[in-house]
């Protein structure tokens, strides 16, 4: 098991993709010591219903840290993304952590710009397969892909050339 010292801000697409990929979200449990979710993202996850796809493995993972407040946006942000992503940015930024995984282009952006480091569902498969978490890459690929997550050909050939 690796060194899980890193503490990771998550947004919702991360959330249902990793689900996808492998059928819960243990691999972020894996890789990082705290998983911290805004609770706009908690509620983003679980707008669907009981029913919709992801949220029994979010509902499973007792180990996340859902924030229980909504966090104050900057409107900088409030005007730029979407209430995740944007609460996803403002909570690292609060809280002084600086990682978030953040798949959407716009919330990348604006992470970088904020000064925060980033991954996305695709590179946390691939951390993971790294240090040994068992996971086929191009299976869970597929997983996503059947599941309507959308994956670029780009990040697709890089993912599987990585493994």
């Amino acid at each position: 098991m690796p060194e899980r010292a890193q503490v990771l801000v998550t947004n919702t697409t991360p959330l249902i993709a990793i689900a996808a990929a492998t059928g819960s979200l243990d691999v972020l449990k894996f890789l990082y010591s705290r998983v911290v979710v805004p609770l706009e993202v908690a509620e983003e996850v679980r707008a669907g219903g009981a029913q919709s796809f992801g949220v029994d493995a979010f509902n499973g993972a007792g180990w996340l840290e859902v924030q229980t407040g909504p966090v104050v946006l900057q409107p900088f942000l409030q005007n730029s993304l979407d209430r995740g992503e944007a609460s996803v940015i403002q909570t690292a930024m609060i809280l002084g952590l600086p990682l978030v995984c953040i798949d959407e282009t716009a919330g990348r952006r604006v992470a970088r710009l904020c000064g925060l480091s980033l991954t996305g569902s695709v590179g946390v498969l691939l951390k993971a397969k790294r240090l040994g978490y068992e996971v086929s890459i191009p299976d869970a690929l597929q997983r996503m892909r059947a599941q309507g997550i959308w994956l670029s050909e780009s990040v697709v050939r890089f993912a599987l050339a990585q493994c």
